[in-house]
C-alpha cells in the first residue's frame, strides 16, 4: 500500500478552501457551459477551458470570504455543548 505524507493540521483551512473551490468551480463550469452552449460535441473541452479560468477565481473568492462565512456560522450555530434556548 502506498502512503504519502499528510500536511500539518494548520493547513486545514487552505486545503478545505482549495477542494471546495475546485469542486464548485467544476460543477458550475459544467452547468453554465451546458446552459450557454448546449451539451454536444466539444462539451468536455469547453468545460475544462472554463474550469481553468474559474478555478483560481473561485479559490481566491473562497479564501477571501472565509472569515465572513465563519462569522455568519457562529451567529447561527450553537457551539458544541451549549444549552439550547428555552422553548417557551
Amino acid at each position: 500500500m502506498t502512503t504519502f505524507r499528510k500536511l500539518p493540521a494548520r493547513y486545514t483551512p487552505v486545503v478545505f478552501s482549495f477542494f471546495m473551490a475546485a469542486i464548485m468551480a467544476f460543477v458550475m463550469s459544467g452547468v453554465l457551459v451546458g446552459v450557454n452552449t448546449g451539451i454536444g460535441p466539444g462539451f468536455p473541452g469547453r468545460v475544462l477551458h472554463a474550469y481553468a479560468l474559474t478555478m483560481p477565481v473561485a479559490f481566491g473568492a473562497v479564501m477571501a470570504v472565509r472569515p465572513l462565512v465563519l462569522l455568519l456560522v457562529s451567529w447561527t450555530v450553537a457551539p458544541p455543548g451549549a444549552q439550547p434556548p428555552d422553548a417557551r
